[in-house]
């Protein structure tokens, strides 16, 4: 129902676009026949109309993926590198919450694993909302930072990596079966802050799927119906993710691209020190601002992407 009614809104908007050429045609056929000057006005006014629509649609066309129109699950993970790493991973979380705030997207933190002295280990956000896969899909990848460490008393320059993944959500079991026999279930007591009843039971749940090793833990829900219910959702989104690369790297190695291994996949760097800038290096778009992209102005870093999909 969610792809019928995506699509046709795809054909009302085409309609609406051929109308206003069939305004415009009118329009013109008017101004020529009665020499009448007062209407070139309307006619740019049309054109410009029809232009901005045809861009909008040139911009569906970069959403058009099977899995684009869904929510996204997105993880951070921080590298090798202790507080720096971590702190790194905490902006990273800082800047696609804000992002998905100015978007109007829902985001929940299902599960983090706090660092030692600052920042996270590792984080995983629900991002609810349409398109919200389709825009953040390009964001998977290693992301580097460049700068002054804040934890360094010697003020060196430090470099900091973190992958982050991104899956989309899925539609229970309409996406991806799980045989039960293939999972393992461990239940065992939630760690870290959530109040001494999260602490004393055995709430968290932690979910391995044997076939493929993949494992998924969650423990912020109070009920362990809840984190195992969770955990499946999670679980479900990784391996269909899994499936997608295995797709793409088959049509990679069909083409003769070079497929790189994920960590190795640095997709981004973010240098504040010794000059600012944030540059992606599978597009070449860079800027200076990279407070206001640290801050979540994403749109121009996504759009880049996209559209080198499309066009390369």
């Amino acid at each position: 129902m969610r792809q019928v009614s995506r699509l046709k809104y795809v054909v009302a908007t085409w309609r609406e676009l051929e109308k206003k050429v069939a305004d415009l045609a009118t329009l013109t056929d008017i101004s020529l026949d009665e020499d009448d000057r007062s209407l070139e006005e309307d006619i740019i006014r049309e054109i410009t109309g029809i232009e901005r629509s045809l861009e909008e649609l040139e911009f569906q066309l970069q959403l058009s993926g099977q899995y684009d129109s869904r929510g996204a699950m997105l993880a951070i993970h921080a590298g090798a590198g202790g507080t720096e790493s971590q702190d790194w991973a905490q902006m990273l979380l800082r800047m696609y919450l804000r992002w998905g705030e100015q978007h109007s997207y829902e985001t929940e933190v299902i599960e983090t694993s706090p660092g030692e002295e600052a920042g996270i280990k590792s984080v995983l956000i629900e991002v609810k909302g349409e398109y919200a896969y389709g825009y953040l899909k390009g964001e998977r990848g290693v992301h580097r930072l460049v700068r002054i460490s804040p934890f360094d008393a010697s003020h060196s320059r430090h470099t900091s990596f973190a992958l982050v993944e991104v899956m989309p959500a899925v539609d229970s079991e309409v996406d991806v079966t799980i045989d039960p026999d293939d999972l393992k279930v461990e239940t065992f007591r939630s760690s870290g802050p959530g109040g001494q009843h999260m602490q004393k039971t055995s709430s968290a749940v932690r979910l391995t799927h044997m076939p493929t090793g993949t494992v998924v833990t969650c423990q912020n829900e109070r009920s362990q119906f809840r984190n195992k219910e969770t955990a499946l959702r999670i679980l479900r989104s990784r391996l269909l993710e899994q499936e997608l690369e295995k797709k793409a790297e088959e049509q990679a190695r069909l083409k003769g691209e070079h497929v790189t291994a994920e960590w190795g996949n640095q997709i981004r760097s973010y240098v504040l020190h010794p000059y600012k800038m944030v540059k992606d290096h599978r597009t070449g778009y860079e800027t200076s601002d990279t407070s206001a992209v640290l801050d979540g102005k994403l749109d121009e870093l996504l759009k880049a992407y996209l559209a080198s999909r499309v066009h390369g």
